[in-house]
């Protein structure tokens, strides 16, 4: 069975970099699991690796899809398979790195995602309520017809709220009965997972060095420009980490100190979410990272274990 390679782990935990590296010593290529990597144009507030940076590495799912265009996890999957059989063509090893756990959970666990029709109306709908009463009175919504769902799925994460609410509404049956017979049949590949943690402390700290990072390489400048091209807080993209907080500055919701604070307590709420969503899977070999741990050595581990 071909061996694919997972390097998952919270967000400025380092998967990208130690990716790329093991990426050069297995001859291998990336395909991103990350769900805002995936939009052109949002770079900074992304974290997306230039192209310097990927040291010549071909790298799948970033900048595929224009940030007013709709991406779903159903397409994720589909795109991710069809580059890892490109992959594996090319004689090469598939590396999924990334910390969306959801795109990831979609690979392993060889979800199969109902053929149901976008109801871009309802959609739309849904946004503006969540615009106008908040994201709160949404997942309330949620929490009535499939409270599971709504336990798995944050507050914030309006994305994932409005799917499951229209999976309900156009197949009356929850987003929850979906995912449970969707697993009945297992992956044609063998992922071996491997995931990056440190002490939460050194990753709240790198996540806030980060977030400075981002505003000192032009994040600000970064929202403009998509303002300026037409993207606002209507779009999904546009409601991710980085870019909101970012927009409620420039609009005069906020002082950039605010959005500063807001942006680093909720990348570091974000990334505790991520872990407790990663530690729920069973296969995932854990690596601990701290002052003293080296590229080289994690690199050297993943390939004893492979």
């Amino acid at each position: 069975m071909n061996n694919i390679i997972v390097i998952a782990g919270p967000t400025a935990s380092g998967k990208t970099k130690v990716s790329i590296e093991l990426a050069k010593a297995i001859n291998g290529e990336l395909i991103s699991a990350d769900s805002m990597q995936v939009y052109k144009y949002m770079d900074i507030g992304t974290a997306k690796p230039t192209i310097i940076e990927r040291q010549g590495i071909q790298h799948y799912l970033i900048d595929e899809v224009y940030p007013n265009e709709e991406f779903s996890v159903a397409k994720y999957q589909s795109l991710a398979i069809n580059y890892i059989k490109e992959i594996f063509y090319k004689g090469k090893i598939p590396i999924i790195a990334g910390g969306t756990g959801l795109y990831i959970n979609s690979l392993i666990y060889n979800i199969r995602f109902s053929e149901i029709e976008t109801d871009w109306d309802l959609r739309k709908d849904l946004l503006n309520i969540a615009n106008e009463k908040g994201n709160e009175y949404l997942h309330n919504q949620l929490r009535e017809f499939d409270p599971e769902a709504a336990e798995r799925i944050h507050v914030n994460d309006v994305k994932r709220i409005i799917r499951a609410i229209e999976v309900f509404r156009a197949t009356n049956k929850t987003m929850t009965y979906h995912q449970r017979i969707s697993r009945s049949e297992p992956s044609p590949y063998n992922y071996l997972l491997f995931g990056l943690t440190m002490d939460r402390q050194v990753l709240y700290d790198k996540i806030n060095k980060r977030v400075d990072l981002m505003i000192e390489k032009g994040l600000i400048n970064e929202v403009k420009n998509l303002m300026n091209m037409g993207y606002d807080q209507s779009h999904v993209s546009m409601q991710g980490l980085g870019y909101k907080e970012i927009l409620w500055y420039l609009k005069g919701e906020a002082s950039l100190d605010e959005a500063v604070y807001l942006l680093k307590r909720d990348t570091r709420h974000y990334a505790k979410r991520q872990m407790t969503w990663l530690r729920k899977i069973k296969e995932i070999v854990w690596i601990n990272i701290n002052e003293e741990t080296r590229d080289k050595d994690i690199i050297q581990h993943i390939i004893n274990f492979i």
